[in-house]
């Protein structure tokens, strides 16, 4: 029996084209999908006129589970610590 995505922890990646710093947090997302399961999106702000507003200085903006949990930079051990809280 296989893992549902409903059960595993939602990691959405809020970003835009350009950003260097979205880049780099989109890498380390995906090498830490290595070392932890967990479904993950990422989202354009400037798609989306709410989004541009409300992130437009704060890019990338990552949530776990609908909750903020890192801007700018993502520390690799606290993402995990984070993921296993839930």
């Amino acid at each position: 029996m296989g893992v549902d995505d409903a059960s595993l922890p939602e990691v959405v990646l809020y970003t835009r084209a350009g950003c260097h710093l979205c880049d780099e947090a989109k890498e380390q997302i995906h090498g830490l999908r290595k070392r932890a399961a967990f479904a993950f999106r990422e989202v354009d702000i400037d798609l989306d006129p709410e989004l541009r507003e409300r992130y437009n200085e704060e890019v990338p903006v990552v949530f776990i589970d609908g909750k903020k949990a890192f801007k700018y930079r993502i520390d690799p051990r606290q993402f995990l610590k984070r993921l296993q809280a839930r």
